[in-house]
């Protein structure tokens, strides 16, 4: 995040980019056998039989370890890498762009309300230009239940590009902006938490350390993890919802509000209230680590790459 001290000049856009490129990449390679969890644990139908549970998460990871091999976690991981870099370099380069136009013009702070508003913008761009389409291709991918032992077994789609193409092809392009509007609600939602939940707890923590500029590592970790926590919190039946939409296929001459409130009924009546939050545990599990993991790698990228430029006078950007 950039700093509010006068003395130090702004951080590039370049910067934002990188780091935040750089962190995602991070991010997927840690936390995407959990997001194959969630989504599986999502599309799941049991415990609708009365005298049945729902197949909670660690039983969800042995079942497809046992049954698909360990290697089946990462389904949907080139979807993901291919989309988080953009991703995370979309979202910081655009919360900064928002923080600062919306930053008072006298002081360069950006109050908290502001902070969450710069968030919401950030979440939704983030899911207009990227996530949507990397969110049908990695679903798609992931409710696959092909085991990756049996070479007899064939998949529908053999990875991200064989998705993309398959997808285009049989359902049109449209289809990859499919729940475009339940994914920006949720994204935007989520960094609107997110980056003010991270960005007071962070000024929390260095007024209780006088002179510290730069938090250590574990602080940013511990920070995100409890930024990256807020948003699932709040919107987990929007995500549900969303994964459910994204994973059927189209019925023609419906249109996407009523293909929404047909999921939405259906859970409602055969699932029961706690169906829209089904994949909340492995979410959080998933989400904030992540969180804690992209603000660690993103402080610690960008200051690196902010060390290396000559040093020259700057504006005081906002916290």
């Amino acid at each position: 995040m950039s700093r509010n001290n006068g003395s130090k000049k702004p951080v590039g856009f370049a910067t934002h980019v990188t780091a935040g490129g750089i962190a995602g990449a991070c991010e997927a390679l840690t936390c995407q056998p959990l997001d194959t969890i969630k989504v599986r644990m999502q599309l799941s139908r049991s415990g609708r039989l009365p005298g049945t549970k729902p197949r909670g998460f660690f039983a969800t990871g042995t079942y497809i370890v046992r049954r698909e091999t360990p290697l089946a976690l990462y389904k949907g991981l080139g979807a993901v890498l291919s989309g988080i870099v953009p991703k995370m370099s979309i979202r910081f380069a655009s919360f900064e762009a928002y923080k600062t136009a919306l930053a008072d013009p006298e002081t360069g702070n950006t109050s908290m309300g502001n902070i969450f508003i710069a968030g919401l913008g950030a979440g939704t761009t983030e899911a207009v230009a990227v996530v949507t389409p990397m969110e049908v291709v990695k679903i798609r991918l992931q409710a696959q239940q092909h085991s990756l032992a049996d070479p007899l077994e064939t998949p529908r789609y053999r990875n991200a590009g064989h998705a993309v193409y398959t997808i285009v092809r049989e359902e049109g392009f449209s289809t990859l902006y499919r729940g475009v509007s339940l994914t920006a609600l949720r994204q935007a939602t989520n960094q609107g938490a997110n980056f003010t939940v991270y960005q007071e707890a962070k000024k929390f923590a260095q007024r209780l350390q006088p002179g510290v500029e730069e938090l250590p590592s574990y602080q940013t970790m511990m920070i995100g993890l409890l930024s990256g926590a807020a948003g699932p919190l709040s919107n987990a039946p929007i995500d549900t919802i969303k994964t459910r939409l994204q994973k059927s296929t189209a019925t023609p001459g419906s249109s996407a509000l009523s293909r929404i409130m047909t999921i939405a009924r259906e859970m409602w009546i055969q699932e029961g209230v706690k169906s829209f939050y089904k994949g909340l545990t492995p979410r959080i599990l998933r989400v904030a680590p992540g969180q804690s993991v992209v603000f660690a790698v993103y402080e610690r990228v960008s200051g690196m790459i902010e060390r290396m430029r000559p040093s020259t006078g700057g504006d005081a950007y906002s916290e």
